[in-house]
């Protein structure tokens, strides 16, 4: 790709940023950060003229945020609102480019739709009991795959309406909640008629159509396994027998499986061919007639996403994280060798190509630009910016300046992080600082716009964001160096990190806090038993027991690569990694934030936590638990209130300060 263009886009997206600090403008507030427009659901039509896509906005009256749809040229026509209020998801276009089809909820259940490309009003196409899951076309046009649960006989909704609804745990369908099989169905579009494909005991996921649509290849598993997921294989179906034959046989997690041009090869993605390793997988590529398959080594880097064959079936195009970049990439199928098609600074993903996969439609974001969306050629880039999301962000808010700091942890490994300064920082200002710690433990922090920090920023504090080890997007070596080691390695990653700043940023020693969700959480309790550096800690998701979260929780990865065998068989090493039995040793005001439905981290764990805290009383503690949120936040008071709370949590601790919220507009009214 043309860096010129590119370097010219981000020398004026700094630019401005600069200006808007010269001009005074105002920090940013977490309801700046709650109004951003989000940009979803992007698709290119097959020709490659136009582009579908969705914004997503908040609606404060409601208590949710609210999709709207719209069409436009691919050379930055006007976008025109293509669906009405009714919405949908799952949106595809047709191969043959006449139709835009979608999900849409009846009577509680997904049904599809479609829409011709002159507008006016969706039609239905299905009306299959029990909803439908996901779909995909054919590539003639003429029929639609998906996938569907089994509905219960109407005697048996009945009973279950009535309360007979008991389940047997981790049996059948069910997981640690009631589950039902999942098969494939296709709907024949001239005659309107469905047909059952397979008939198993089988709970389906990822699926793909191969090119004569005759055979189906499909990822599935035999029990609703969510801790056990890599054991899901890999499936063959001829449609017209139809026969399901079984292509993989290990303990391998294979995902993204994809036909290739030829109808006889077919891609996807997995860490190995055996047992589920801790690394960044690879691209695998088989033959399912012979069962035969090689791996492309060439791509090893970080995590992968939007896998796509080039249509002469020679190359496959994905998207790649490496360090806090992401670009588009090609590997060629027969050396393994992989070229990189774009080389930004920043965060581009190409999220939809042309049927012949010469243009593309792209999101770009980097540490002080939100994303938007832009049309390019694949080998041959001449962007065209096709939005603007939020351009009130460059006209009125004074941005944090961010920087890539590398530094050495305690045992000589190179740590990068990211780091951001007050956008009117006066050099030599000892500044407070707040450590942030990403989830996974496999996350990242990336060169994109998040809104946290720039909120730091707004309030007076430098963040750090550091890539410790068990982060992804830096290879195997980083990505492992965790194991065996939680709690360890990663606590002086971090630690390290805030020294390398006390010495070199002028950081304030005395007034440092810190925050983290998820693993962000679990290592930041950790944290806090380990030293008294903080003066103030918010813990989200977090875990303290490893062992009593064994079941409840979502931990798969810890008996298999972090801590290493079950805690009935290293019952030691396993309480010893866990912060709830040092919380005596804990001083630094600590404030817990638990949704009530995590099935990811449970809120047991909080409360544990903050029990043991709260009988001590050694440290201000505080839990605020959120009715009706699971592991990811979606309604905006809950998600408002966690940031508010966070805030007035560091303010006071860190800073002294009793500190008074924004208010919303919406609130004065």
């Amino acid at each position: 790709m043309k860096k010129g263009i590119f370097t010219v886009m981000s020398f004026l997206l700094t630019a401005t940023s600069l200006l808007a600090q010269e001009a005074g403008r105002r920090p940013m507030t977490v309801d700046d950060a709650m109004n951003m427009v989000r940009l979803e659901n992007v698709l290119m039509s097959p020709d490659g003229k136009r582009v579908f896509f969705s914004k997503s906005e908040l609606d404060w009256g409601e208590n949710k945020r609210k999709s709207s749809h719209y069409m436009t040229a691919a050379d930055a026509g006007e976008a025109i609102q293509f669906i009405g209020e009714a919405g949908g998801s799952a949106f595809q276009f047709s191969p043959d480019g006449k139709y835009l089809s979608f999900l849409r909820s009846v009577d509680e259940k997904e049904q599809i739709f479609w829409l011709g490309m002159s507008g006016g009003e969706a039609v239905k196409l299905t009306d299959h009991k029990g909803g439908i899951v996901s779909y995909e076309w054919s590539a003639d046009a003429s029929k639609i795959f998906f996938t569907a649960d089994e509905a219960l006989s109407s005697e048996e909704q009945k009973e279950h309406d009535k309360g007979a609804d008991a389940y047997y745990v981790r049996e059948g369908p069910n997981g640690r909640e009631a589950g039902s099989w999942r098969n494939l169905w296709a709907i024949d579009l001239p005659a309107g008629e469905e047909a059952r494909l397979t008939d198993e005991e089988l709970i389906i996921g990822d699926f793909d159509v191969s090119p004569d649509a005759g055979r189906v290849v499909f990822s599935a598993m035999r029990q609703d396994l969510e801790n056990y997921f890599y054991r899901s294989e890999l499936y063959l179906l001829d449609t017209l027998k139809p026969e399901v034959v079984r292509l993989t046989n290990n303990d391998a997690a294979e995902d993204g499986v994809l036909w290739g041009p030829d109808g006889e090869t077919i891609a996807y993605h997995a860490p190995s061919d055996g047992d589920y390793d801790l690394t960044h997988g690879f691209i695998w590529i088989m033959n399912p007639d012979t069962g035969e398959k090689r791996v492309l080594q060439g791509q090893n880097q970080g995590e992968i996403s939007d896998l796509t064959w080039m249509p002469d079936g020679k190359s496959l195009l994905f998207n790649e994280t490496r360090r806090t970049n992401s670009n588009l990439h090609r590997i060629d199928i027969a050396t393994g060798r992989v070229t990189d098609i774009t080389s930004v600074s920043g965060t581009l993903r190409a999220l939809s190509f042309s049927r012949d996969r010469t243009r593309m439609v792209y999101s770009f974001s980097d540490f002080e630009s939100p994303s938007d969306l832009y049309v390019s050629a694949v080998d041959d880039p001449d962007p065209v910016r096709l939005t603007n999301a939020n351009p009130w962000i460059a006209n009125e808010i004074t941005l944090a300046t961010a920087e890539i700091l590398r530094w050495k942890s305690k045992d000589g490994m190179e740590i990068e992080g990211v780091f951001y300064l007050p956008g009117d920082y006066k050099e030599g200002t000892k500044i407070p600082l707040v450590l942030h710690i990403h989830g996974g433990p496999p996350g990242h922090f990336s060169n994109q716009f998040r809104p946290s920090f720039h909120i730091y920023a707004g309030l007076g504090y430098a963040s750090l964001g550091p890539n410790i080890r068990g982060s992804d997007s830096y290879g195997d070596d980083l990505l492992t160096a965790l194991m065996g080691d939680v709690g360890g390695g990663e606590y002086e990653d971090l630690i390290t990190g805030v020294d390398f700043l006390i010495a070199e940023r002028h950081v304030d020693p005395e007034r440092l806090a810190l925050r983290g969700w998820s693993w962000g959480g679990i290592l930041g309790s950790w944290v806090i038993t380990q030293t008294d550096r903080f003066k103030a800690a918010s813990l989200g998701a977090m875990v303290g027991s490893w062992t009593a979260e064994t079941g409840p929780g979502l931990s798969f990865d810890l008996r298999l690569h972090y801590i290493g065998g079950a805690h009935w068989i290293n019952p030691e090493e396993w309480r010893r990694v866990s912060s709830l039995w040092y919380v005596k040793n804990v001083t630094t005001p600590t404030l817990l934030l638990h949704g009530d439905r995590d099935r990811t981290s449970t809120p047991n764990q909080s409360l544990m936590f903050f029990t043991a805290l709260k009988d001590i009383g050694k440290a201000p503690v505080r839990y605020v638990s959120f009715p009706r949120e699971s592991h990811d936040f979606r309604e905006p008071r809950h998600l408002r209130t966690r940031s508010i709370e966070e805030v007035k949590w560091m303010q006071k601790h860190v800073r002294g300060i009793d500190w008074e919220p924004w208010e919303r507009k919406e609130e004065k009214e």
